[in-house]
């Protein structure tokens, strides 16, 4: 059968793009460390402010420059909406909610994760300069979505 030399080219050029793809996820994934979060774990969403760590949200220094941030997402709101940790902390986000999906961007980092109910997402950023970094929720929730942010100050 004989090909057209446009056709071969085009052939060749949708080749060379799929490769190049593939080669771009895997170093994604293996030299800059991106990677789909999967579930830390499940929880039922009806008893999520009686059940620990949820049922006291906040920030704990877990030593050494480590911090874990319990943050609910609920409906147009994050609890808490502000948290405060020094220059170099490195803070691992636990967060989940009660009601509808929600998400989690932090500006300026990587940290990006959706917030499902009935599961615990988990995501960690490391702050080594100063300054306020802005997260809001980036997954339609409802009325009041564009009110829905909080910030840490890193200081």
């Amino acid at each position: 059968m004989r090909i057209e030399a446009y056709e071969r080219i085009f052939m060749i050029l949708a080749g060379l793009m799929l490769v190049l793809g593939i080669v771009g996820i895997g170093i994604g994934a293996l030299v800059a460390g991106v990677h789909v979060p999967s579930p830390a774990g499940r929880i039922d969403p009806r008893a999520l402010s009686t059940t620990p760590p949820f049922d006291q949200p906040g920030l704990r220094d877990l030593g050494g420059g480590k911090y874990e941030a319990v943050v609910i997402a609920r409906a147009w709101q994050f609890q808490p909406d502000e948290i405060q940790v020094p220059v170099g902390a490195t803070v691992t986000f636990t967060l989940a909610s009660p009601d509808v999906i929600h998400g989690f961007v932090l500006t300026g980092t990587n940290a990006n994760v959706m917030v499902i109910p009935g599961q615990i997402s988990q995501v960690t950023a490391r702050f080594d300069q100063p300054g306020e970094y802005l997260w809001v929720c980036h997954e339609y929730c409802g009325f009041g979505h564009h009110q829905m942010y909080g910030k840490v100050v890193v200081r």
